[in-house]
């Protein structure tokens, strides 16, 4: 790890102006610089007990946020640290975790100068990474302080897996230094013991996404004797996409109702003049209008989107037909929904990984795939109602996670 450490420096002496240059160029902020390079402005104490939570970016940062909560319901008297690596992931930090966490930062840059003024500095106590990161000095840093740094949640996809099983030996050492490893499936769990983890510190612990309740739902809106589909959190141009559906699949099946809900409510008003425009009809949720009295009705009202998937048959989930990155699906898989998305799911991948491994989830990549695969769980009761057993046997599968972290802290 030395010579890990020297060779991680030297190399990102010589490529840091060029990467820096590039992303000025093309517009990317190269924000919290001084605190990547391990020059962060600690609040606490020196001895103070520290739990540090890491997720890199967007998604592991929402995953992480009904651990940090239970955490601090758990232990009330340690600080709680939340640390990304990215923009985005600092800003969602910020949004989620207000209230929660006593202090929000970067993380540092995974070479030593970087590393251990950051660790000189904050001084945790036990540190939890998420997902897929795995920073070498960081974690031998922590080790050799006597600072226990465990992965959760943890998965290496396929390709990774076979890029990281050409320098086994290396990650065999890198390994030695975490306390230990808790993998979201028993797949992952094989991945990381054949790249070179010790199996005695790998354990299945489930996907910390799936810990998600269903909400409370009393849904009185005409919805009995049709099947309502939900399209949610979407955005400009997949509206035409669902609406163009709807009225094809409307001819053909003709209990069907649609419940649309923008992602951004200011856009309700050009949704209902493209409505206009193919001459369908709507109400607005607003208004409390009904089904029995609509075709469409307009989610214009803000937070009912989680408790409105209990009525639905199955659903869309939006920013997926667009560079979004998609949205969380699990708010309708809860209540044993099927969900469709588009190709754009980056956000979400694990999530849409798990979900496609059934019937439970279905990526499309097309408008017309989008059509065809609503026009299957609409015409196949025996393939929809698999689609809905198989929502309620991937969470039996993956629930869990949250309660298991907690104890492995206590």
């Amino acid at each position: 790890m030395f010579l890990y450490g020297i060779l991680s420096t030297i190399i990102f002496i010589l490529a840091m102006p060029f990467v820096f240059g590039i992303r000025k160029c093309i517009g990317k902020p190269n924000a919290g610089l001084k605190e990547k390079f391990g020059f962060i402005n600690s609040p606490f104490n020196k001895n103070e007990d520290i739990i540090m939570l890491h997720g890199v970016s967007v998604g592991e940062v929402i995953a992480l946020e009904n651990l940090a909560k239970k955490i601090k319901e758990t232990f009330p008297e340690k600080k709680l640290v939340v640390t990304t690596g990215t923009l985005t992931g600092q800003e969602i930090a910020h949004k989620k975790y207000e209230g929660i966490a006593d202090f929000i930062t970067y993380f540092p840059f995974d070479i030593p100068f970087c590393v251990n003024g950051f660790l000189n500095r904050l001084q945790p106590k036990t540190v939890l990474i998420a997902e897929t990161e795995i920073w070498p000095y960081f974690a031998y840093a922590c080790c050799k302080r006597n600072i226990p740094v465990s992965i959760i949640n943890g998965r290496i996809s396929d390709s990774t897996f076979n890029s990281y099983m050409k320098v086994r030996f290396f990650f065999k050492t890198v390994f030695k230094s975490f306390a230990a490893i808790y993998t979201q499936s028993n797949e992952d769990r094989e991945k990381y013991i054949k790249v070179g983890a010790d199996e005695n510190k790998v354990e299945l612990m489930g996907n910390l996404k799936f810990d998600v309740k269903r909400k409370d739902a009393d849904i009185q809106m005409g919805q009995d004797g049709f099947r309502v589909i939900i399209a949610g959190s979407t955005h400009a141009g997949e509206d035409e996409i669902v609406l163009e559906a709807f009225k094809n699949l409307k001819a053909k099946h003709p209990d069907i109702k649609l419940l649309l809900a923008s992602r951004h409510p200011k856009r309700v008003p050009d949704i209902e003049v493209l409505i206009k425009n193919m001459g369908l009809e709507y109400g607005l949720r607003s208004k409390d209008d009904k089904f029995t009295d609509y075709d469409i009705i307009l989610l214009d009202t803000l937070g009912e989107l989680g408790k409105m998937y209990s009525i639905c048959y199955f659903a869309f989930i939006g920013g997926s037909f667009n560079k979004t990155g998609g949205h969380n699906p699990l708010e309708a898989s809860v209540f044993d929904k099927p969900t469709i998305t588009g190709p754009s799911i980056h956000n979400f991948k694990d999530i849409y990984w798990i979900l496609n491994k059934t019937d439970a989830g279905q990526i499309v990549n097309t408008p017309k795939e989008f059509e065809e695969y609503q026009d299957k769980l609409l015409s196949d009761k025996e393939f929809y109602n698999k689609a809905c057993e198989d929502c309620k046997t991937v969470f039996e599968a993956q629930q869990g996670a949250l309660d298991f972290v907690i104890s492995k802290l206590k």
